[in-house]
C-alpha cells in the first residue's frame, strides 16, 4: 500500500433546488390558486474518521468532491426531495488545513467522529408560500441557495503514545523490529526509512503505540535530506525516545543536532519529554557505554540509557521509564486488537513511486 500523508481536495455542497411556480385549476373545485412547492435541500460535505484506514493515497486519484443538488419543487404543494451528504471518510489523525495552512478547520482524533464542514443551500421557495389576501396569484419563486465550495488541504499525524527519532543510521529501525512486530526494512546504509512505521510494544501487561519516524540531518528544517515534513507524526505522541549510535563520530553532537531540529520544527516537540538512548552497546566495552553517557548528560540529557536494537540488551529498562509517561490505560489499551492491526497494516507502506 502506497503511503500518503497530504493532499489538496477540492468541495462543493450541493445547491439548493429551485422553488416551483404553479397553479391548480380543477374540476369541481371552486378556487384555484398557486400551488408551486419548495425546492429540496442540497446535500452537506461531511467528513468521517473510520478505522482501518492509514493513508490518503486515496485523496491522490479524486480530488473532487461535489454533493447533489437538492431536487426543484413541484406543483401540488410538493417539496422538492432533499439530497444525500457526501460522506468523506478519512484515517484518524487527519486534519484538514485552509488552502493557506494557517487554521486548522477540523482535528480528527477518534474513530466514528463525524464533521459536517459545508452545508448544502436551502431549497427555494415556491409560489405557494408568497400567497397573501394582496397577492393571489404570485409568479415569483426562489431559484435555491448556492452551495458552499473551498479548497482543503488533508494532513494526516499519526496517533502514536511513543515517537523514536534520531539521526540516519541510528539503529532505530533495528529496535522498533526488537520491541514490535513492525518489521521495518534494515540496510547499513542512510535513510533506510522513508516513511513513518508504526508497531505495538506489549511490555509488562501494557500496550502502547510506537512511531518510528525518517532520521533526521543538520539543515531537515530546511530541506535537507527528507526534511521534517514527518515530524508531524509524532507532535501527538506523549514521550520521544531519542536513538543515539555510539558508534557515531561524536554522539553529543549528534544529540545536539536533533535537538536543534526539533526547536526549529517549533509545534512544542523540544519540548516533549525525551528518554535518551545510546544504542549499539554490543559494539562496545562498558568503559566507553559510560563515557559516552557521561557526555551526553553533561549536555543536557537527564538520564541516558545503554541499549542495544539487534540484542535487546537494556531494553527493560528503557521501556519501564517509558511507561512512566504514560497514563495507566493508554489510547492503545483502550481500542486493543484494532490497533495492533493497523499497525501491522502500517508496517506494510511503501513510498510512492
Amino acid at each position: 500500500m502506497h503511503f500518503l500523508d497530504q493532499a489538496k481536495i477540492y468541495l462543493r455542497s450541493g445547491a439548493g433546488g429551485p422553488g416551483a411556480v404553479s397553479f391548480r385549476r380543477e374540476k369541481y373545485v371552486e378556487y384555484g390558486g398557486p400551488d408551486g412547492g419548495n425546492g429540496g435541500k442540497g446535500g452537506d460535505i461531511v467528513f468521517v474518521a473510520v478505522q482501518g484506514l492509514n493513508t490518503l493515497i486515496d485523496f491522490r486519484y479524486s480530488q473532487h468532491f461535489k454533493a447533489a443538488r437538492g431536487t426543484h419543487g413541484m406543483g401540488r404543494d410538493r417539496t422538492g426531495a432533499g439530497a444525500d451528504d457526501l460522506v468523506v471518510e478519512v484515517p484518524v489523525g487527519t486534519q484538514i488545513l485552509s488552502e493557506d495552512k494557517e487554521e486548522v478547520l477540523a482535528d480528527f482524533t477518534e474513530v466514528g467522529q463525524r464533521i459536517v464542514l459545508l452545508e448544502g443551500g436551502m431549497g427555494g421557495r415556491g409560489n405557494a408560500s408568497y400567497k397573501t389576501s394582496t397577492n393571489r396569484a404570485p409568479r415569483q419563486h426562489q431559484p435555491g441557495i448556492p452551495g458552499e465550495e473551498m479548497w482543503v488541504w488533508l494532513r494526516l499525524k499519526l496517533l502514536a503514545d511513543v515517537g523514536l527519532l534520531g539521526l540516519p543510521n541510528a539503529g532505530k529501525s533495528t529496535f522498533i523490529n526488537q520491541v514490535t512486530n513492525a518489521q521495518a526494512k534494515v540496510g547499513a546504509y542512510a535513510f533506510t526509512t522513508l516513511i513513518p512505521k508504526l508497531g505495538v510494544v506489549r511490555h509488562k501487561g501494557r500496550e502502547f503505540v510506537l512511531a518510528d519516524i525518517p532520521g533526521l540531518i543538520e539543515g531537515a528544517a530546511d530541506g535537507a535530506g527528507i526534511g521534517d515534513r514527518f515530524l508531524g507524526h509524532i507532535e501527538r505522541c506523549r514521550v520521544l525516545v531519542h536513538l543515539i549510535d555510539i558508534a557515531g563520530d561524536d554522539p553529543a553532537e549528534a544529540m545536539r543536532v536533533v535537538q536543534g531540529e526539533l526547536a526549529a520544527y517549533g509545534e512544542g516537540l523540544a519540548d516533549k519529554p525525551q528518554v535518551i538512548a545510546l544504542n549499539k552497546v554490543d559494539l562496545a566495552d562498558p568503559e566507553l557505554v559510560a563515557g559516552f553517557a557521561e557526555e551526553l548528560r553533561a549536555a543536557g540529557a537527564a538520564e541516558v540509557f545503554g541499549v542495544s536494537g539487534a540484542t535487546g540488551e537494556g531494553v527493560e529498562p528503557l521501556l519501564d521509564t517509558v511507561l512512566g509517561y504514560l497514563p495507566n490505560r493508554t489510547a492503545t489499551e483502550t481500542k486493543g486488537s484494532e490497533v495492533e492491526d493497523e499497525a501491522e497494516d502500517a508496517a506494510d507502506w511503501s513510498p510512492l513511486d
